[in-house]
């Protein structure tokens, strides 16, 4: 089974995300949107592991302690870059515990051979990625996008995170929370 883990994000703060995505979509047609249920923010994307490999991971993951937090969305960007787009992503705000959490769940996974992340830690929502047309889509979308003023979503107070497994389908990917670990 292929699984990620990360953190959810409210009803409210979605639903804002989806009226926006609905919104600028006419301007990037060609773009491949993420439908706003699957909307989450990646702490470790760990790819395909077994079944004893998940119990080991629930057991190294409930060690991890990190306090509550607030999570701000706002404001928009590209990867890897605003002249050559392949992402279109809203901001995601933290303080340094958010950081420190993606790095306490890789060191706890390390030892069971999940390799650990290389680059920094770079906390975003992908609201779209560049479609057939390549990039092209994207600079459309920017052009349009920059007369408008930044967007604000929300803020969150994250209390949990989740392992999700991910099922892709010529549909798209489909998510399922596997466990949930409170953050005290």
């Amino acid at each position: 089974m292929r699984v990620f883990i990360a953190l959810d994000i409210p009803a409210e703060i979605r639903a804002r995300l989806a009226e926006y995505i609905e919104r600028v979509r006419r301007y990037a047609l060609d773009a491949r949107w993420v439908k706003p249920e699957s909307l989450h923010i990646t702490l470790k994307f760990v790819g395909e592991i077994n079944a004893a490999l998940l119990e080991q991971m629930k057991a190294a993951m409930s060690s991890v302690k990190s306090s509550p937090f607030e999570v701000k969305f706002a404001e928009i960007g590209y990867f890897p870059g605003a002249k050559s787009a392949r992402v279109f992503w809203t901001g995601v705000h933290a303080p340094e515990t958010l950081a420190h959490l993606a790095s306490s769940i890789d060191g706890q996974l390390e030892p069971l051979g999940i390799a650990v992340e290389k680059a920094a830690y770079r906390p975003h929502l992908t609201l779209a990625r560049a479609g057939t047309a390549g990039t092209q889509s994207l600079r459309l979308l920017q052009k349009q996008l920059e007369a408008e003023p930044s967007p604000q979503f929300g803020t969150m107070t994250a209390q949990e995170y989740f392992l999700y497994q991910s099922t892709l389908s010529p549909q798209g990917a489909r998510y399922a929370k596997l466990e949930r670990f409170a953050l005290a």
